[in-house]
């Protein structure tokens, strides 16, 4: 008995030496490591000269409960070129995941998987729109699949714009100084009060490690997100129905220091072609008559595609915009209704 009070006597004394703060960081990472997993892959090889075939390891990451349904949500690298994928919950049971659908311009893939609900505990959703400069954050994930980490930080700088390897660019992203490794990429971040603000997505490095400069997709973005390749197992987009291509925006930037989006086409059934919005004319010398050219949309400047997907993001289908137009030497206004297109 004389055991049993002295060390819960050790145990308060060891529980009022942690200030309340550290307190705090316990508890985030205590009511979320469970619904952090381990996703590995797997890729489908031939042997050409014996036509036998094998599946190898891929590549892992982390990802995390969306519902209880057995939604998944992870980074789209993690599970690029993978032809299967298994995830890893905290109980360490695995579960074979199948692919709902990707947005590889968000760095946003959906898995799921047949586990039962009891076994499954979602995340607390919060709102990235009011995030400060400053404010603490926090990084959980599960790199190796063996136990979680957590790092901490502050948020360093709000819209930050990454180009990836592959030419891919990642707009609106949080900057944190919380080390986020490259097995932590489709973890969590979260707020002080425990609530998920962002998917880590990215790090800064020459080396590949952690030089304390990483990214997350802000949660606001991935919802709009997730939400749809849920509903329709694919990301549909609002647009204002035209045909762009950022090659001659640059151009356009390049040439005549004009910034906007040139309208190529137009896309059957869109409201563009109700408001007469003018297509570019191509000849086949390679020579081209600009037509519309979008250069603000609901009174933001635009100088591409990325810009402009951007407001349109936060948009839904059905949404009036905006649109001032570069005409000629005039800049005229059309208000377009937003039309419903596969990403």
């Amino acid at each position: 008995m004389k055991k049993v009070f002295l060390s819960f006597l050790f145990a308060m004394h060891f529980l009022f030496a942690l200030t309340t703060t550290e307190l705090n960081d316990i508890n985030i990472f205590k009511n979320n490591k469970e619904s952090v997993v381990f996703i590995s892959t797997q890729k489908r090889v031939v042997d050409y000269y014996t036509l036998t075939r094998y599946i190898i390891p891929r590549g892992s990451g982390s990802g995390f409960i969306w519902n209880k349904d057995g939604y998944i949500v992870t980074n789209f690298h993690v599970i690029r070129g993978a032809s299967s994928a298994t995830v890893k919950l905290h109980n360490g049971k695995s579960y074979k995941a199948s692919m709902v659908g990707v947005y590889p311009r968000r760095d946003i893939a959906v898995l799921k998987i047949n586990a039962p609900s009891n076994e499954l505990k979602p995340v607390k959703l919060g709102s990235s729109s009011n995030l400060q400069v400053g404010q603490t954050v926090y990084a959980i994930g599960n790199p190796f699949g063996l136990d979680w980490t957590m790092t901490k930080g502050i948020v360093s700088a709000l819209h930050r714009q990454l180009t990836f390897s592959d030419g891919g660019v990642l707009s609106g992203a949080i900057q944190t100084d919380a080390a986020i490794n490259p097995g932590n990429s489709g973890g969590i971040m979260l707020d002080s009060s425990g609530r998920v603000i962002g998917v880590n997505s990215a790090i800064y490095s020459p080396s590949g490690g952690n030089v304390g400069i990483g990214f997350a997709i802000p949660i606001d973005i991935v919802k709009r997100i997730v939400e749809k390749i849920i509903k329709y197992g694919h990301y549909i987009k609002p647009s204002i129905g035209i045909e762009t291509d950022d090659r001659i925006n640059e151009y356009l930037n390049n040439a005549f220091g004009i910034k906007g989006v040139a309208v190529l086409g137009l896309i059957n059934g869109s409201d563009a072609i109700n408001k007469g919005l003018i297509p570019a004319r191509l000849y086949n010398d390679g020579s081209i008559d600009f037509g519309d050219i979008i250069i603000k949309v609901d009174g933001k400047s635009i100088k591409n595609t990325y810009d402009l997907d951007d407001i349109l993001e936060k948009h839904k289908i059905g949404d009036t915009v905006n649109l001032t137009i570069l005409r000629g030497h005039k800049k005229i206004k059309k208000s377009i209704k937003l039309m419903g297109l596969d990403d």
